[in-house]
């Protein structure tokens, strides 16, 4: 699932921030695109209370949309 935010970043994955397991499943999501050669990180949207996967370029900048 890729959306695009607001602010144009690309958003990889959401992750609602109440789950149980906080940002855990985000962490894991952004390690596993990590591996696969796609550079990832994970950000909070306090506006939509969730964990994001956002891409990143290989400069370490999120990539826009």
């Amino acid at each position: 699932m890729e959306v695009s935010a607001v602010s144009g970043t690309k958003v990889l994955e959401f992750f609602p921030a109440g789950g149980p397991h906080g940002s855990w499943p985000a962490e894991e999501c952004a390690a596993q695109r990590r591996a696969q050669g796609q550079p990832a990180t994970v950000v909070m949207d306090l506006d939509r209370d969730a964990f994001l996967v956002v891409a990143l370029d290989h400069e370490g900048r999120t990539e826009a949309a």
